[in-house]
């Protein structure tokens, strides 16, 4: 191939530099134990290329030495201050003594050269480590379908690429006892749980692989490495295609219930659409009902459509009398009203006046002055007798119960009958008028009044002061009859 082709190929299609080195961190917790075990040690780099891991192991207190067939490639390594020579992988292998160097690494070189000189490559790698010193091998990851059955191939100097597993299994074979696969490079959102497609999986996988051995040494000189090489790196194409199995599963499970929701909502909407004919068929007859009396009805309409006017008017008529008949009724409901007001105040006096009159008539005063109540009405009683001729006529009225009773018990008394007798023929005029008066008298007796309520009331229930006035009204009655 010409000068520089490689060169101008990486810088193309590997990436810039600062992109390289920040990948080739993936292998820090490999070699910074490995510093801390052999500080300042030397490092043989098999096609180093343009330098990216000789200038990051440098930067990490190590003394790496580059080898490439690729002047271009040299070039950029010497531009840079860097330790590269122009010899074979082979050659620079065999030239190194036993135990010489505490790291051995080939970056995309296996896949340029025939198998069995990968295999001579490992063993001559394993003479020439310090005890616990790593054999580092990365190549493209043909896991990748992408780039297996692709991008592997468009560097033509690439032969056939090599399955992890192979290059694993070479490397134990070789003699180191502890070996592991890393996986690098793949896409950082492919750790999430965004989910994943189809294309994840052919070309998800990480796209380079590096098998990583490390020679025998004593316990203590490896347990620093335990970590690392316990570590799982990058995605596996066994991870993708059940990862996204069990999305499609998901999918296809929610897919179903989906369907299985559309299903049952179809059957409710077939129901309900039928329902609906029904609805729909008994609106139609209906329909037809309402039509069918439209048609009988038609020709009423027209037998009264002539007097459509005058029940109009009569309506009108009708309308203005009901609105008289309400503005009357709104006004005997407002005399109604007043009047009901006028008896309301007429019934809240009546109440207060018999209040009064109870109050009036349970007073002491009320029961004190009945006996004046009294001579006052019996004296208003004699001058309206005087006045009008009826005075005499009454006294003899009321004198002549007690007489006849007088009279008769005397009869009753023979001795006194006989000395009554003897006086009274002595005056014939008063004998006459008695015996008259007798006579009268045989006929029953009117009932005797009934006594005046206002006579009802005793002295004894009168004040000191009330009995004293009493007592005196009586007197000046008394006097007055003698």
């Amino acid at each position: 191939m010409s000068d520089n082709f490689y060169r101008a190929f990486e810088d193309r299609y590997r990436g810039a530099r600062p992109l390289i080195k920040s990948r080739l961190m993936a292998y820090q917790p490999f070699f910074a134990p490995l510093i801390a075990l052999y500080p300042g040690a030397a490092v043989l780099d098999l096609g180093c290329g343009r330098g990216e891991w000789l200038e990051l192991l440098t930067e990490h207190g190590f003394a790496p030495r580059g080898v490439d067939l690729d002047e271009g490639m040299l070039a950029a390594c010497r531009e840079r201050g860097l330790h590269a020579d122009l010899t074979d992988a082979l050659s620079a292998l065999r030239a190194q003594g036993d135990a010489s160097v505490a790291m051995v690494s080939a970056f995309h070189l296996v896949e340029h050269i025939p198998f069995d000189q990968v295999q001579l490559m490992i063993a001559e790698a394993l003479r020439v480590l310090l005890p616990g010193g790593l054999l580092i091998m990365e190549t493209p990851n043909p896991e990748n379908l992408v780039v297996g059955a692709s991008s592997f191939y468009m560097d033509p100097s690439h032969l056939k690429p090599i399955p992890s597993p192979l290059l694993e299994f070479v490397t134990g074979f070789a003699g180191f006892p502890r070996h592991k696969v890393l996986r690098l490079q793949e896409a950082a959102q492919l750790h999430t749980d965004a989910p994943i497609g189809l294309i994840n999986v052919l070309d998800g996988v990480s796209p380079d692989y590096a098998v990583v051995g490390q020679k025998d040494a004593p316990p203590a000189a490896l347990a620093a490495f335990a970590a690392p090489f316990a570590t799982k790196f990058g995605i596996g194409l066994s991870d993708l295609a059940l990862r996204f199995e069990e999305q499609d599963n998901r999918r296809r499970t929610e897919l179903y219930a989906g369907i299985a929701r559309v299903e049952h909502a179809l059957q409710a909407g077939l129901v309900s659409l039928g329902e609906a004919h029904q609805g729909v068929a008994r609106v139609a007859a209906g329909v037809e009902q309402h039509r069918l009396r439209l048609d009988m009805a038609e020709p009423i309409l027209q037998r009264v459509g002539p007097n459509a006017d005058r029940l109009a008017e009569l309506q009108g008529q009708m309308v203005q009398q009901v609105q008289l008949a309400l503005q009357a009724q709104n006004q005997v409901q407002g005399q109604l009203d007043a009047l009901g007001h006028r008896i309301g105040m007429a019934e809240a006096r009546a109440q207060q006046a018999d209040a009064h009159v109870a109050a009036l008539l349970d007073s002491t005063s009320w029961r004190a002055t009945a006996p004046l109540r009294a001579v006052a009405g019996s004296a208003y009683r004699l001058r309206s007798a005087a006045r009008e001729g009826r005075l005499a006529s009454g006294v003899k009225r009321r004198l002549a119960g007690p007489l006849v009773t007088f009279m008769r018990a005397m009869l009753r008394r023979p001795r006194v009958k006989r000395v009554a007798l003897t006086v009274l023929r002595r005056f014939p005029g008063l004998h006459a008028r008695l015996y008259g008066i007798l006579r009268r008298g045989n006929a029953p007796p009117p009932p005797p009044p009934a006594a005046s309520p206002t006579h009802s009331a005793s002295a004894a229930d009168l004040s000191p002061r009330e009995q004293r006035m009493y007592h005196e009204l009586k007197q000046a009655m008394e006097a007055r009859n003698k």
